[in-house]
């Protein structure tokens, strides 16, 4: 049989640059058995010739780099000439070396109003503004950026967004924050799902700080990423629990072919790679391996 069949492959990050190493590229023929595997710097285009075209040019094709996960795909090769795919990798977490984050006075207004008012930060007390944020280990900033960049650019029905409705920070964990918030920010949530901005979901999950009571939770609509707020109650007090839930986000947009550790996908770091891929949000920070 004719093997005139052609791939031309662009394998870029979520920022859209190549990879800029060496690569693992398998593609496995889905009626024959026959395997093709070559290594090769991805700081260009790939071609790999020599294939099957249609009709017989289906292939399974995995990708397996050393600092991003593995990803494959089904692709379908023309009977002649190249047939182009791109395909963008996520980091692997684990092989990131260094996070360049941004420095305090280049952080959005809102933001920096907020950690200006968070003084009580649990394991953090008596530190606000540029000492806090300069305090934050890298797990912590980085998931505190994922979360301020999404609440800055979460609407409410109001037209405003989420995130100049956070007054103080009280706890900062890598994958969530606890805020003090204005009962106004529950209302206006509550409020957003009747337009098709938030819906109502369970926050079972979410336990109550001592003394509070559950007063809803809340979650934006996206597919992969969605910002939740799960609010509680004491009196007129309202503080809230704010997260991004992955959703197996990184499974589906990339198509990752391991399965993934737990924690692995609610990473900051992982949560990073989805933003910006998917929902075109850039955190700040960079991943360095």
């Amino acid at each position: 049989m004719d093997k005139s069949g052609k791939l031309r492959l662009a394998l870029l990050d979520v920022y859209g640059n190549f990879l800029g190493e060496k690569v693992d590229v398998i593609l496995r023929h889905q009626t024959l058995n026959e395997t093709v595997k070559v290594s090769v710097s991805a700081t260009k285009k790939i071609d790999v010739i020599n294939l099957r075209g249609a009709p017989q040019g289906l292939y399974r094709i995995e990708i397996d780099p050393p600092s991003y996960l593995a990803v494959n795909r089904f692709v379908n090769l023309k009977a002649s000439g190249f047939t182009d795919m791109t395909v963008n990798l996520p980091i692997d977490f684990k092989k990131v070396k260094k996070i360049k984050f941004p420095n305090y006075p280049d952080l959005a207004g809102d933001l920096q109003n907020l950690l200006e008012n968070s003084l009580k930060v649990f394991s953090f007390e008596g530190k606000k503004g540029r000492t806090l944020y300069n305090a934050l280990d890298d797990t912590r900033r980085a998931g505190l950026l994922n979360i301020a960049a999404k609440a800055q650019a979460t609407p409410l029905s109001n037209g405003q967004t989420v995130l100049p409705f956070i007054k103080e920070v009280s706890e900062i964990r890598g994958d969530r924050f606890f805020a003090v918030v204005p009962k106004q920010l529950r209302e206006e949530t509550k409020n957003s799902v009747a337009e098709g901005l938030f819906r109502s979901v369970s926050g079972s999950l979410h336990h109550p700080p001592p003394g509070f009571t559950h007063a809803g939770s809340f979650k934006t609509h996206d597919h992969y990423g969605n910002l939740q707020l799960t609010f509680f109650m004491r009196d007129q007090t309202c503080v809230a629990d704010i997260d991004i839930d992955d959703a197996a986000g990184l499974e589906h947009i990339f198509q990752v072919v391991r399965n993934l550790l737990p924690g692995q996908s609610t990473h900051p770091l992982s949560i990073h790679q989805i933003l910006i891929f998917h929902q075109k949000l850039n955190p700040g920070y960079l991943l360095l391996t």
